[in-house]
């Protein structure tokens, strides 16, 4: 089956075999003196990006030789972090890209499962994941480490640590990792043409080209971050401008000054630059045609403030996985489609709904089921796993749980392992969760499960909030919305801020631990830090 929708996919013209730095190196001949990108006070153009990337690719080969060997670049959002991944495509080398501030732990596993040739990373880091935690666990796996400096690598001690002979295989052209929200992160393999799809498909339906400057202020080390600002920057030959440490105003300010018209990120930046002040005389982030928003759920009230504060900019939801996919709305979307769903499929994804008796629904509810050109091509280093999530004719189980409608729009309304058990009966958070966001006083909300000795589960919302919310507060405003009873949250936990992934996910079963473990020994009291209970159960 897998050759079968290969062929397919090579007739239907989306997979055609060309790499990311055919496409490149077509723009540097075409225009080499044309940006190519930007990172604070550094810019190269195509020519000089290139030529810094063939100089660390010839030191690369001196470190590692030749094939197809696994290099993991562990940099922050900077020139160094493009430069070395263009290099390790140029030295027929796989790259593997985690984000730079994955935990020590997470790093081990990830090194012991793909085994690479070679780590390059910089000095230490602001946010975690320091030079010494990344050595550490290199060693622990015999992996050399070599410091990005420009276009030259400088290994630190041995070159030669343990064997590191084995070659990724040819349908292996970038490893990524998934933000691990419930456990150690997965490599998903994508190929040059998966990638390349997605590349191409996002710059049809956003009118993309080498003229449309791509902004990125997601991490590079995020599948948002590489494939929708990376490697989508060398696939139109369009500016990236890069953004490392987050403020909203300096977003603004580099958005207009290089006339940025395309990005990606996670919800809490849609936010911050919704809320930052703006004083230009053209409106807030006026060049900026479209602004895909993932990675967490988009708060429909959050949408609507977004067409006020943005008069100029369609803003989608941005539904995907690290594992490819890739839903958004389009411009032709009603306000209703743009708030309520994540819009509809690329051209050739396939989606679908299984149902409770295990059936696939082109239109109905259930877990969603993707199959497509742009969609990865397996676990690395976890084959087993792969195949568990396969099923009928190739679908891959997302796990979220989704109503697809007749027009193909798709509504996400939960994920199977975040489902909160009441009383034997099946509650999504979702709904809860927007209705809450709602609130004036609200900056942040996720609905968990709570424990209960006699319903299993009671729903229970954690909110970080601009002023003081107890219980009868959230609920009453919850019943004013039009919100089901059944939805009603039974408990408030007020916290200052929520453990997330780089994409911007809140930690569902992290933030669930702490603040189980916090209120173990009391009912209603102070967590010392965790946050303090508002309400009392209900």
């Amino acid at each position: 089956m897998v050759d079968d929708l290969a062929e397919r996919y090579r007739l239907a013209g989306w997979w055609t075999g060309r790499r990311l730095i055919d496409h490149f190196e077509s723009h540097v001949a075409e225009g080499p003196d044309e940006l190519a990108l930007v990172s604070g006070p550094d810019s190269l153009s195509r020519s000089e990006l290139w030529h810094a990337a063939g100089l660390a690719a010839e030191e690369m080969r001196s470190i590692i030789g030749c094939g197809r060997r696994v290099v993991v670049i562990l940099l922050p959002n900077s020139a160094a972090w493009v430069v070395m991944f263009l290099a390790t495509l140029r030295a027929g080398h796989v790259p593997a890209t985690p984000p730079v501030t994955t935990p020590e732990t997470h790093l081990r596993h990830i090194f012991n499962l793909i085994e690479p040739a070679l780590v390059i990373c910089t000095g230490p880091n602001r946010l975690g994941s320091p030079a010494e935690a990344i050595s550490r666990a290199a060693t622990a796996a015999s992996v050399p480490v070599a410091a990005a400096d420009g276009a030259r690598l400088e290994v630190h001690g041995s070159a030669i640590c343990g064997d590191r002979t084995v070659n990724a295989p040819e349908e292996t052209a970038h490893l990524m990792f998934t933000s691990s929200t419930t456990g150690p992160p997965k490599a998903v393999s994508h190929s040059e043409d998966t990638l390349a799809t997605l590349n191409r498909q996002f710059a049809e339906r956003f009118s993309l080209s080498s003229e449309t400057p791509v902004f990125m202020p997601s991490p590079l080390g995020h599948s948002v971050g590489a494939i929708h600002g990376a490697r989508l920057s060398m696939f139109l030959g369009a500016p990236l401008i890069l953004q490392d440490q987050w403020n909203a105003s300096t977003a603004l300010d580099l958005v207009a000054r290089h006339r940025a018209a395309f990005t990606a990120a996670a919800t809490p930046f849609l936010a911050d630059l919704a809320d930052a002040e703006w004083r230009g005389a053209e409106p807030k982030l006026d060049p900026m045609r479209s602004f895909l928003c993932g990675g967490a759920q988009v708060p429909p009230v959050l949408l609507r403030r977004c067409r006020t504060e943005f008069p100029n900019t369609f803003v989608t939801p941005l539904w995907g996985m690290t594992e490819g996919g890739l839903t958004t709305c389009v411009s032709g979307s009603t306000d209703e489609q743009v708030e309520n769903t994540v819009g509809v499929g690329l051209p050739g994804l396939e989606l679908r709904a299984l149902d409770a008796g295990m059936r696939l629904q082109t239109s109905g509810e259930g877990e969603l089921l993707m199959r497509g050109p742009g969609v990865f091509n397996g676990y690395y280093g976890q084959p087993e796993l792969y195949a568990g999530h396969i099923i009928g004719d190739g679908f891959f189980r997302t796990g979220d749980l989704a109503r697809i409608d007749p027009d193909g729009y798709v509504s996400i309304t939960g994920r199977l392992k975040d489902l909160i058990i009441r009383g034997a009966v099946n509650i999504s958070p979702v709904e809860t969760e927007n209705t809450i966001a709602g609130h004036p006083d609200v900056v942040g909300v996720a609905v968990i499960g709570w424990p209960d000795e006699r319903l299993g589960e009671r729903i229970c919302a954690v909110v970080a909030t601009s002023a003081p919310l107890d219980l009868d507060d959230v609920v009453a405003f919850c019943a004013k919305q039009g919100l089901a009873r059944r939805y009603w949250p039974e408990r408030l936990i007020q916290v200052d801020h929520f453990p997330r992934t780089a994409a911007g996910k809140i930690r569902k079963q992290q933030l669930r631990d702490e603040l189980v473990t916090a209120f173990a020994s009391t009912d209603e009291a102070s967590t010392g830090g965790a946050g303090s209970d508002r309400g009392s159960d209900r």
